[in-house]
């Protein structure tokens, strides 16, 4: 092979690795509501999972903590009552926290010696919350406001700015009729704060509200990774001044998309319910 051929083949290889990252394993990145159950793929995997180390990060420089060591859950970890190793090598996580966030790593050793590169996958919680939540049966009538959070938390790689200019990350409110919610309808008062990746909506609540429902959505390049969706519901119970009791369910719904050949993507819900009354 020509002098020429071999500068060609190089820099194809350069090339190639600068394409696919310096690890030469994609990172991934997963989006979960807390509540749920999760699946972190590892992209290194070898056919005997015998070999298989999962490490976990919350913040770039917090102490690293191994939950799978050569196949076997560490029972000295706080949750790994919730921990389980996939056939495939992946890492369940059961009943998802937003403490659960964070920077989780697979990593393959074989004789004491690391094979391959490491795998990351960045685990990002979409946790919400009421301004009632602090008490789940809570009841105001109709004319009294309540506010909704909903926040993002991710493993930090910057700022949340950053989140959203690196991967796409985007979120907001919709109602029921998937419209999005915007500073401009005088009903709601919506605010983000991009320094935590968190977006609130306060609203007015009225006897109409009943069956109303408004979803936070984390979208990433346009596509719906997590929603939670909160439903105002009339009890058949009434106040002192007879004014319907407004109960405000809550149903979280993760997506996961499952890419098949021509690009054709399924996308499959899970749901989860929690209700506060107002």
């Amino acid at each position: 092979m020509s002098d020429e051929c071999h500068l060609c083949l190089l820099g194809l290889i350069v090339l190639s690795s600068l394409l696919t990252g310096s690890s030469g394993v994609d990172d991934a990145h997963v989006f979960i509501s807390s509540g749920e159950d999760v699946r972190l793929p590892c992209n290194n995997a070898l056919p005997d999972c015998n070999s298989t180390m999962w490490f976990y990060n919350r913040f770039r420089d917090s102490a690293t903590v191994e939950l799978i060591g050569l196949g076997i859950n560490k029972k000295d970890t706080e949750r790994h009552e919730r921990l389980s190793l996939g056939s495939d090598c992946s890492l369940n996580i059961k009943n998802i926290s937003k403490e659960d966030y964070g920077s989780y790593t697979c990593r393959q050793y074989v004789n004491g010696e690391q094979q391959g590169p490491d795998a990351h996958v960045y685990l990002h919680v979409l946790h919400v919350s009421s301004s009632s939540s602090s008490s789940s049966q809570t009841e105001i009538s109709a004319g009294r406001s309540v506010t909704l959070f909903c926040q993002l938390y991710s493993y930090p790689q910057g700022s949340c700015d950053d989140l959203i200019r690196s991967e796409g990350i985007e979120l907001f409110w919709v109602n029921q009729a998937c419209v999005r919610l915007t500073r401009s309808d005088s009903r709601y008062q919506i605010l983000l704060s991009s320094d935590h990746c968190i977006i609130t909506l306060n609203t007015t609540l009225l006897n109409e509200d009943h069956n109303r429902e408004w979803r936070c959505n984390v979208t990433q390049r346009d596509q719906v990774k997590s929603s939670v969706t909160y439903t105002v519901k009339s009890s058949a119970q009434k106040s002192a001044r007879d004014i319907n009791t407004l109960m405000l369910t809550v149903h979280t719904l993760s997506t996961v998309t499952l890419c098949q050949d021509k690009e054709v993507c399924i996308h499959t819900q899970r749901a989860n319910t929690l209700q506060h009354f107002f």
